[in-house]
């Protein structure tokens, strides 16, 4: 199959008609359907198919026994309402670089396999990466036990519910012991490569970042019959505390975002007892990160206390910065180069996006790939890609697979 006729088959699974945005979540309908198409796609190909006990889908060409495999692949699970490109790109461009391979005629030298990691986005147990932390042993077994959708259904429940056994779920250390180097490409989330005028760039680094639940407890009562001076609000410290956040990134050169809210008793006719909002933050380093929740977590307590709200503050994730492996960063830019007999020619550039290459990196070599977005949209269904940069990514992978794995 073509790319383009790839990604037509994927294009509607989990489409919202209301959005236009993707509703691809962890172990539900839509998630059955993308593994089912991924299946599909490896069959088709006469790869050998694997479901791996923490539920990631893995296509294998070669024996994986051998070892020092090469292996690709992203995620195809969904924000709430996201686009179309983060992480299937990836999934899709991997299967048609293994057809570009193929019909170059190269040999291979070493195992090649394509991988679908399971909850890349979190969107409905509240944790990134919870497929490829549980392999990498980042996430235990108990804790994965205690994750909990919006429903109160728990992570073991769904994966039962949808037809996976949940109680082998844990680290995987003899199967990611068999890869040598794992490339992701992805759909660049900015706009560096747009304003620089490239199509692939190649990743540096991912900015520490991580997930912070800010609970502004109050007291609830009549909106209408209760004066001012006599309420605990606590939607008013957590107001203030969402403009500290903006005031606190921009002055330190990071982001940081309150995109969730939870109210209780959530009526319009009703002083809330309880706001609860999600931080989201990521910085270029640690340094600065610290400064940045720091700062957001002082504003939120001086506030907080003014209206008389408790206010407690959990890290809910957190995810150091990741330095790519140089070798491998620089092997990717050598092959990339050879064309325009310049690897500078292919720039590297840093993200503020977490992605599974970053959670492989402490236990494999890691490196990643981009493909140039247009408007820098992301988690949005205005996300894009030209399909000429697409192709040109598939390519780019193609070079980087031939490179690393055959004669």
């Amino acid at each position: 199959m073509t790319f383009h006729s790839m990604w037509a088959e994927l294009l509607p699974i989990g489409r919202s008609s209301a959005s236009g945005g993707y509703r691809r979540f962890a172990w539900t309908g839509a998630d059955t359907d993308c593994r089912a198409w991924f299946r599909q796609q490896a069959e088709s190909r006469g790869l050998t198919y694997e479901l791996d006990r923490n539920g990631n889908q893995w296509a294998w060409l070669g024996d994986p026994a051998e070892g020092d495999a090469v292996v690709t692949g992203s995620h195809l699970d969904s924000v709430p309402d996201g686009g179309a490109f983060d992480g299937p790109l990836g999934v899709v461009s991997s299967f048609a670089a293994l057809d570009e391979l193929r019909a170059r005629g190269v040999r291979f030298a070493k195992p090649l396999a394509i991988v679908n990691f399971g909850d890349e986005e979190g969107a409905r147990f509240g944790l990134a990466c919870v497929g490829s932390r549980l392999a990498a042993g980042q996430l235990t077994v108990e804790q994965a036990h205690r994750l909990t959708d919006a429903d109160g259904i728990t992570l073991p429940q769904a994966m039962e519910r949808a037809g996976h056994d949940p109680a082998a779920i844990g680290p995987d250390p003899e199967r990611l012991g068999r890869i040598g180097a794992f490339v992701e490409l992805h759909v660049e989330q900015g706009r560096a490569l747009d304003l620089s005028g490239d199509r692939i760039g190649i990743a540096s680094a991912i900015w520490p970042h991580g997930r912070w639940r800010f609970d502004f407890r109050g007291e609830a009562n009549h909106a209408g019959t209760t004066r001012l001076v006599d309420r605990h609000d606590p939607m008013l410290p957590y107001a203030e505390t969402v403009l500290a956040a903006r005031r606190e990134a921009r002055l330190a050169g990071a982001v940081a975002t309150f995109g969730k809210i939870a109210v209780e008793p959530n009526g319009v006719n009703a002083i809330p007892s309880l706001v609860r909002g999600w931080l989201d933050s990521r910085a270029a380093d640690q340094a600065t990160l610290d400064t940045v929740v720091g700062g957001v977590e002082k504003a939120a307590r001086e506030y907080a206390e003014a209206q008389g709200i408790q206010l407690d503050v959990i890290r809910e994730s957190f995810t150091p910065v990741v330095e790519f492996e140089h070798a491998l960063r620089d092997e990717l830019a050598r092959i990339l180069g050879k064309e325009r007999d310049a690897a500078l020619n292919v720039p590297v550039l840093g993200t503020g996006a977490g992605h599974d290459a970053g959670i492989l990196s402490g236990t494999v070599p890691t490196a990643m790939l981009f493909v140039r977005n247009p408007t820098g949209v992301s988690h949005s269904p205005a996300e894009h890609a030209a399909e000429d940069d697409c192709l040109a990514g598939v390519t780019a992978l193609a070079d980087v697979l031939e490179g690393l794995a055959c004669w």
